[in-house]
């Protein structure tokens, strides 16, 4: 980099500016921790100088096998060391991410493939007829398919497309990276659950995940060497960004294939995990683990939980348990979590614990890396700070995306006024703490995965004996929420609640379709909009 003078006579050269990036994370974590221990799978243990060389030798191979600065690299596989690898292997390669989430249709990862163009996408085998099926369905060309074998999970490779280890073989370990030369530039491309209609591609840039990983360790108070569970899986936010950040402080990935309650206890207890993220239902299913399930360990853990507020019952619990457990709120746009129930020890540690779970529950304050997070009305501004008057959701911050990929009109609109706009309606305390008061556009959040009512009502509305149907969210133990639909049949005709469901799963992935279906005339304003809030109350009831 040339120098570059301003009025003052200073200005930037290679010596005092280097474009912020989460890649640099790992490039320093191999020469400061190089034999420590970096990513753990089972009996598959890397140190941070093996973790380096193999994303090394990722770039290197995809950068043979055609893939160019700016082209997109999906995934679909679940938290492995080949997902966590990816994350640096790719944009090393000049490339841009794009973890796909494991739970969607064909139609719907045939889409994203084709809306971001991915050249090559990697693949766990289980969901490689998923890949082939999505890419069959394509409009445009198909990505190249690397298959990558777990013999650990006794999941081989089918040996019809080029394996992965072979392709890391192909690599270059002396590879040279290719470092963005504007932490602006493109890192990663995220899709959204498609609250209305196709989901949209949000672009993640360098400089917001690197501050991501920063603001993270301040918010945790992690010190070096923790040891992360990967259990918020990373296709979401890039696991909220925890992958970038571990090299930082020199800590261990702890991958974990499928999530269980014995699972996490064996890797707290095994593995010494000190960290991992997760929706409530996590903490449920931890709560609710069967006494063969469960195993001692004399260490604190420490757990960010997002999505539903997690339950007043829940979280006393598991607290008795051995886990410190704080609420955090944030969206896909934001890259993962940007605020935290940053708990004020002074004034409520003497509250009685009904209290103190009312307030673990609330969304919080932004964290380091947030500029401002606010509550506005679409019309007068700010609102007041009474607890009471409700608003949306405005962040402004680093953490934010670029915007949403091809889709300038729907980029506009989040950006309006200087913030981006969550979608999300909150009051605001007092104290400054937000709380959200009820979700926008009827998300329903069911095991930390977001649904769109409106798509699950399309789906039904196929159904030949269905005339009308509006999806609300039902109280759910184990999942936070889960879709209930209500359903006006057309006269004459008749279904029962087992032929619908299977009717949806048969169009939606399975954590959409609806789980308790309610045959009934549905109530209506005298224009005839469906009452969704009367729909509501009764699921509540259910």
């Amino acid at each position: 980099m040339g120098w570059m003078q301003d009025e003052s006579g200073l200005g930037k050269c290679a010596a005092n500016y280097v474009p912020l990036t989460p890649l640099s994370h790992l490039r320093r974590a191999a020469k400061v921790f190089s034999d420590r221990e970096a990513v753990v799978y089972g009996n598959r243990r890397f140190s941070y100088r093996e973790y380096y060389e193999r994303a090394t030798r990722l770039a290197s191979a995809l950068q043979k096998l055609g893939v160019k600065p700016g082209d997109v690299v999906a995934t679909l596989i679940p938290n492995l060391p080949a997902q966590a690898e990816a994350h640096f292997g790719v944009p090393a390669c000049g490339a841009i991410l794009n973890t796909i989430n494991t739970r969607l249709e064909v139609d719907t990862v045939s889409y994203i493939f084709d809306h971001g163009g991915a050249r090559v996408v990697l693949v766990d085998p289980q969901f490689l007829s998923l890949a082939v099926s999505a890419c069959e369905a394509m409009e445009g060309p198909a990505p190249t398919i690397i298959e990558i074998a777990d013999e650990q999970a006794g999941l081989p490779a089918s040996g019809t497309y080029t394996e992965y280890e072979d392709l890391l073989a192909s690599g270059d370990p002396d590879f040279e990276w290719i470092m963005p030369e504007d932490e602006w530039e493109s890192l990663a491309l995220n899709y959204t659950s498609g609250t209305t209609g196709r989901p949209k591609g949000v672009v993640y840039h360098h400089r917001g995940a690197y501050l991501m990983t920063m603001g993270t360790v301040i918010s945790w108070k992690m010190v070096l060497y923790p040891r992360y569970l990967t259990i918020v899986p990373l296709f979401h936010c890039n696991g909220w960004n925890h992958t970038w950040m571990m090299p930082l402080v020199g800590g261990t990935l702890v991958c974990c294939r499928d999530v269980s309650a014995k699972a996490i206890y064996d890797a707290i207890a095994d593995e010494g995990v000190t960290h991992f993220g997760g929706a409530p239902i996590v903490l449920n299913m931890l709560v609710n683990a069967k006494n063969d399930e469960r195993r001692s360990f004399d260490h604190l853990v420490n757990v960010f939980t997002a999505g539903a507020p997690p339950a007043a019952a829940t979280l006393s619990k598991i607290e008795q348990l051995g886990f410190s457990v704080v609420h955090v709120y944030g969206l896909t746009e934001t890259y993962g979590h940007i605020t935290e129930c940053l708990w004020n020890h002074d004034s409520w540690d003497n509250l009685d614990q009904a209290e103190q779970a009312a307030i673990k529950a609330r969304q919080g304050v932004a964290m380091p890396m947030m500029e401002d997070i606010t509550v506005l009305d679409p019309e007068t501004g700010q609102v007041p700070m009474d607890g009471k008057t409700q608003g949306e959701i405005a962040v402004r911050g680093n953490s934010v995306m670029k915007g949403y990929l091809k889709n300038p009109e729907a980029t506009e609109d989040s950006f309006t006024g200087g913030y981006f706009r969550s979608g999300d309606i909150a009051v605001q305390h007092p104290d400054g703490f937000l709380q959200i008061a009820d979700r926008a556009k009827d998300i329903i959040i069911s095991g930390g995965e977001n649904i769109s009512s409106v798509e699950v009502e399309g789906a039904l509305m196929h159904h030949p004996a269905v005339l009308l149907c509006a999806v609300v969210a039902k109280p759910d133990e184990k999942w936070g929420e889960v879709p209930c639909a209500f359903i006006e049949l057309k006269e004459g005709t008749d279904a029962d609640e087992a032929e619908i469901i299977a009717f949806a799963r048969e169009r939606l992935a399975g954590f959409k379709t609806p789980k308790k279906v309610i045959f009934k005339e549905l109530p209506k304003t005298s224009t005839g909009k469906i009452q969704k809030f009367e729909l509501r109350n009764s699921a509540k009831s259910l």
